[in-house]
């Protein structure tokens, strides 16, 4: 029985439409809750992001709480307070994960570090 070709980084982000993400890596937004708070801000979202080898989610924070899981990983799930700054690297070809945010994520609320920043 032949294996099946192995999965690259490009192929992934190809067979889920994903786009750049401005912290870098690639994602898709594939739930956003038709419930709203706030004056209209979304409960909950959820994306898939994907990091290939050698690309990094740089610094960042949002006001929301994020629950990664992993579909390729070494752990299945990860909790991010809101307003904690994180970073990611993928440690193989590629990592792939979903994060689910609530309450739901908007760019407005979300924080870039400086360039080359981190925290002390």
């Amino acid at each position: 029985m032949r294996e099946p070709p192995a999965l690259t980084a490009d192929a992934i982000v190809a067979r889920l439409g994903l786009q750049p993400h401005p912290e870098g890596g690639y994602y898709r937004e594939t739930f956003r809750d038709t419930r709203t708070i706030d004056g209209g801000r979304a409960v909950s979202t959820a994306i898939y992001f994907l990091l290939a080898r050698g690309q990094t989610s740089h610094w960042h924070r949002v006001d929301a709480v994020e629950i990664w899981h992993y579909h390729a990983g070494e752990q299945p799930q990860a909790v991010v307070p809101a307003h904690a700054w994180q970073a990611a690297e993928s440690t193989g070809d590629w990592t792939l994960v979903g994060c689910t945010v609530a309450p739901g994520f908007d760019f407005a609320k979300f924080e870039l570090a400086p360039p080359d920043w981190s925290p002390a």
